[in-house]
C-alpha cells in the first residue's frame, strides 16, 4: 500500500501530517523577515525601524482572524477555512515581491496576517479537541522547523540570487499549494468532523465567568505581561539578530544568516526535548530554568568576548526559551484559577500579538537612535524581568 493510500485509508493520519506541514509553513515566514530586513530597507530606502509599520500591520490581520476564527470554521468547517487562509497567506507573501512602494507591502502585512492567524487558531482548536497533548506538543515543534528553514531559504537567496524577493517566492509558492491540499482533502476533515460529532470533549469555555470579573483580578494581568513580554523577547531576537551580526558586528551575509538559523534550529530541538521532561520539572521550575538560561544567553551575547560567542549565545537563548510558551500556556489554570482560565488564554494570545508587534518595533527605535547594540542589552532586561514575574505567579498561584 502506497503512502497516499495508507493516507486515504486513515484519514487521521493525513490529517496529522497536513497539521504538521501547515505549522511548518505557518513559521517559514516569520524566520524570513529578520535575514531579509537589510535587503529590503535598502530596496525600499525606507530607515532600519520602519521594520515596525510591517509586524504592526501583520499582527492586526493575525489578531483579526484569530479572534473570528471560531464562527467562521462553524460556519464553514476547518478545512475550507485553512484552504483560505493559506491562500491569503501564500497571495500576500507573493505580493510582497511585486509591489513597487513600501506601504503596498506593509498593506499586504494585513493580508499575510489575516490568513496566518487562521491557520494558527484553526489547527490549535482543531487538533486540541480531536488528538491530545502529545500531538500538540509536536504541533508547535513543527512551527520551530518552519521558522529554522525561513532563514536558511532567506540566506540562499540573497547568496545565490541576490534577490530577497526570491526567498519570499519559494515560501508563497509552499504556502499556495499548501492551500490546494487543504482543498483537495476537504472531505477528509469533513469525515473527521462528523466521526467527532457526537462527542463533548472538554472545553475551556464551560466556564462562564464574566470577562469583567476576570478583568479585576491582579494575577490575570500578571499572566498576560507575561506572555506579551516573552513572545516579545522571542521576536525581538529572531528578527534583530542578522542585522546584529552583520551590520554591527561585521559578520558576513552568509555566516549570519546561518547563525541566525541557529536560533531556531535549538528553539525547535529545545521544544521537541522538553516534552520529555516538563512533568518531572513542573511548569514552575521549567519556565524559571528556562529564563535563567536565556537570561546567561543574553549575558554572554552583551560581553561578546569572541565572534564564535554570538552563535553559541543565540543557540543558547533559543535552546532556553523553547519550552516557555507551552509550559505558560498549560498552566493557566495554575495561575489564576480554573473559572478565569478560559477567558485569560483569550487575554493571553490578544497579548502575544501586542507583543510581537510593540517590543521588537520599540528595540528597532532604539537601534535606529542609538546602536544596534542595544538589542542584546534589550533581551537581557526583559528576561530579567519575566524571570521575577515568574517567581511572583508562583508564590500568588495558590490564592489564584
Amino acid at each position: 500500500m502506497t503512502l497516499w493510500n495508507k493516507i486515504k485509508h486513515y484519514p487521521k493520519i493525513g490529517l496529522v501530517l497536513l497539521a504538521y506541514i501547515a505549522f511548518v509553513a505557518l513559521g517559514m515566514p516569520d524566520g524570513l523577515l529578520g535575514v531579509a530586513w537589510p535587503s529590503i530597507r535598502h530596496s525600499f530606502a525606507i530607515p532600519l525601524d520602519a521594520a515596525g509599520l510591517l509586524l504592526a500591520a501583520s499582527v492586526t490581520g493575525y489578531m483579526t482572524s484569530s479572534f473570528s476564527s471560531g464562527p467562521l470554521i462553524a460556519r464553514l468547517g476547518v478545512g475550507r477555512v485553512l484552504a483560505v487562509s493559506c491562500l491569503l497567506t501564500g497571495a500576500g507573501l507573493l505580493g510582497y515581491t511585486l509591489v513597487p512602494a513600501w506601504w503596498l507591502m506593509v498593506l499586504l502585512g494585513v493580508v499575510a496576517g489575516l490568513g496566518a492567524g487562521a491557520i494558527d487558531a484553526g489547527l490549535n482548536t482543531y487538533v486540541a479537541a480531536h488528538f491530545g497533548e502529545g500531538l500538540m506538543q509536536w504541533l508547535h515543534a513543527s512551527y520551530g522547523i518552519g521558522v529554522t528553514l525561513g532563514p536558511i531559504i532567506m540566506t540562499i537567496a540573497l547568496t545565490s540570487l541576490n534577490s530577497w524577493r526570491a526567498g519570499y517566492r519559494v515560501v508563497s509558492g509552499f504556502q499556495l499549494a499548501l492551500a490546494g491540499c487543504f482543498a483537495l482533502t476537504l472531505a477528509m476533515w469533513n469525515q473527521k468532523e462528523a466521526a467527532a460529532g457526537g462527542e463533548a470533549p472538554k472545553r475551556l469555555t464551560d466556564y462562564r465567568t464574566p470577562m469583567s470579573e476576570t478583568l479585576r483580578r491582579p494575577q490575570v494581568w500578571l499572566s498576560v505581561l507575561l506572555f506579551f513580554l516573552y513572545v516579545g523577547s522571542e521576536a525581538s531576537l529572531g528578527t534583530w539578530t542578522y542585522s546584529l551580526l552583520t551590520e554591527s558586528r561585521g559578520i558576513a551575509p552568509a555566516v549570519a544568516g546561518l547563525w541566525a538559523g541557529s536560533y531556531w534550529a535549538t528553539f525547535t530541538v529545545g521544544r521537541m526535548l522538553a516534552g520529555l521532561y516538563a512533568k518531572r520539572l513542573g511548569v514552575n521550575r521549567l519556565v524559571q530554568g528556562s529564563l535563567l538560561g536565556a537570561f546567561g544567553g543574553a549575558l554572554l551575547l552583551i560581553w561578546n568576548p569572541a565572534p564564535l560567542a554570538n552563535v553559541v549565545a543565540v543557540a543558547l537563548i533559543g535552546f532556553a526559551i523553547a519550552p516557555i510558551f507551552p509550559a505558560l500556556m498549560s498552566g493557566t489554570s495554575q495561575r489564576v484559577g480554573a473559572h478565569f482560565a478560559a477567558n485569560t488564554i483569550g487575554l493571553q494570545m490578544a497579548a502575544t500579538g501586542l507583543g510581537t508587534a510593540i517590543i521588537p518595533s520599540l528595540a528597532g527605535v532604539l537601534a535606529r537612535r542609538v546602536s544596534l547594540e542595544i538589542i542584546p542589552l534589550c533581551l537581557g532586561l526583559i528576561f530579567a524581568a519575566l524571570l521575577g514575574l515568574a517567581l511572583l505567579a508562583a508564590r500568588t498561584e495558590a490564592r489564584a
